[in-house]
């Protein structure tokens, strides 16, 4: 397996690729850098790695400055100091994000998730995965729960809702997971018949609406798992909504 390690810290870069070769005699070490002027242009004139080992807060900017000059397919495992980052960097291919100092056994669950997500999604495909991570033509989604995939069949899905910029959906069992797609394009992509645009924020299964009602011309929408916060369908959707509930 061909490992690119974009590190601009020499001992924390060394010991990183140590830890590897032990763990892992196969792995070759493609390129060691330590910026994001010297990676953008290593990316352009060598051939994509398996996998990467990237540091965030590199010597001459943030490290997903590279992500955004130069879309790649491969999977990245970000390292940092600081949990921050988490959020923004699932934006950018990442498997798993490891806080520093990193440890054996924290490098060796990561090395056994890629190994476990290659088997699971058949040898070669982890990239598009990954890259596209859309809904198939079965209806499933891929989202991530913690630094795992989860792929989820539409007739398990509650609903989608956004917050902060992060798009979530909730599954019938309750368990809450990030998405990489904004709710338009969930809602172009699931079953119009199955799944309504409750507002700008909710996309909703007809099975996790447990009742409604009139609210000043609105719909107030009550969800099961439940959402703490209040939900109504616009005065414009309504008669859509009614509609579509009713069939």
């Amino acid at each position: 397996m061909d490992v690119l390690i974009i590190e601009d810290e020499l001992p924390a870069r060394a010991k990183l690729i140590d830890m590897l070769r032990t763990l892992d005699p196969s792995i070759h070490v493609a390129a060691q850098l330590g910026s994001v002027k010297e990676t953008l242009e290593w990316l352009r004139q060598n051939k994509e790695p398996h996998l990467a080992f990237v540091d965030i807060q590199l010597s001459d900017d943030h490290s997903f400055e590279i992500f955004r000059q130069q879309p790649v397919k491969f999977p990245v495992i970000f390292t940092t100091a600081f949990d921050k980052y988490m959020m923004e960097s699932f934006e950018f291919n990442s498997i798993d994000y490891l806080l520093k100092p990193i440890t054996e056994d924290k490098l060796k669950r990561s090395l056994e998730k890629v190994k476990k997500l290659e088997q699971h999604f058949f040898l070669g495909n982890l990239q598009k995965i990954i890259q596209q991570q859309h809904t198939s033509p079965t209806g499933r989604i891929v989202a991530r729960k913690g630094t795992e995939f989860v792929a989820l069949n539409q007739d398990e899905i509650a609903y989608f809702f956004s917050e902060h910029k992060i798009v979530f959906v909730r599954d019938f069992t309750g368990r809450q997971m990030i998405v990489d797609k904004n709710i338009g394009e969930l809602e172009s992509e699931m079953d119009s018949k199955i799944f309504f645009r409750i507002n700008r924020k909710f996309l909703a299964s007809q099975k996790a609406i447990e009742k409604f009602k009139p609210d000043n011309g609105k719909i107030q929408v009550f969800f099961k798992p439940e959402m703490k916060e209040e939900i109504h369908v616009s005065k414009e959707s309504a008669p859509e909504f009614r509609k579509w509930i009713g069939e």
